[in-house]
């Protein structure tokens, strides 16, 4: 193992049962990422992009082997253990935004901060800072329906940081997006990682998006690869 790497996968199998039948989505799979990187993460549709992202969050384990991040091997905890890690160091920014239509952007924001010991006015000032982080501070108190795409998926990437978390998961974070919101997403990553140093693995399927990461990989049957299936 490198011990200069923040992220560490090894030996990764991830198998699902469909029916009597296991399908092997995760393979012998091997990753290392350090501390301030930004990866995406290429390969085709029902590769194992999205799976690998949620066993790197703890949502999911791996059916075997091993994934330390920053020293913690997160498969060995338990659901409890791996939902309070993931509260600490995970953000997580989805293709579909997952705002809720009833709430403002500031609500919005403010949901993860409610799993943190904080007063109602400290939540207040990181969810602020966070939209202002975004550009959005000047729309704190519209709701969902009343923003553009790119206004959503900023109010999303707010929800994803206000935690100040170390790692953010992207799962196609332009994949909704016209390309002019696509590039304003892309640049406001770009400086949450350069500028924030904010590890970033983001799972596209546009090389456009693809090149604006310090390094591209891809899932080919269950590994990762620095080539493309030719």
């Amino acid at each position: 193992m490198n011990s200069s790497s923040y992220i560490n996968a090894q030996d990764i199998h991830k198998q699902f049962s469909k029916g009597s039948e296991s399908i092997d989505v995760l393979n012998d799979l091997d990753l290392e990422i350090v501390s301030g990187d930004f990866i995406a993460l290429m390969g085709a549709s029902g590769s194992g992009k999205s799976t690998l992202l949620n066993l790197i969050a703890g949502i999911d384990t791996p059916t075997h082997g091993q994934i330390v991040i920053d020293g913690i091997d997160i498969a060995k905890l338990n659901d409890s253990q791996r939902t309070k890690w993931r509260t600490n160091n995970i953000g997580y920014v989805f293709q579909q935004y997952h705002l809720i239509s009833t709430l403002n952007a500031e609500k919005n924001v403010e949901l993860p901060l409610l799993l943190h010991k904080l007063n109602k006015t400290d939540r207040k000032k990181r969810v602020l800072a966070a939209l202002s982080l975004v550009d959005l501070e000047d729309r704190a108190h519209h709701k969902p329906s009343e923003l553009s795409g790119g206004q959503e998926q900023r109010v999303g990437i707010a929800r994803a940081i206000v935690t100040d978390p170390n790692i953010l998961l992207c799962d196609e974070p332009t994949g909704n997006l016209d390309r002019k919101s696509g590039d304003e997403i892309l640049e406001l990553l770009q400086g949450l990682n350069s500028e924030h140093n904010k590890t970033i693995i983001m799972v596209t399927h546009d090389p456009h998006a693809a090149a604006c990461a310090k390094r591209i990989l891809y899932l080919n049957e269950g590994k990762v690869s620095t080539k493309a299936l030719q």
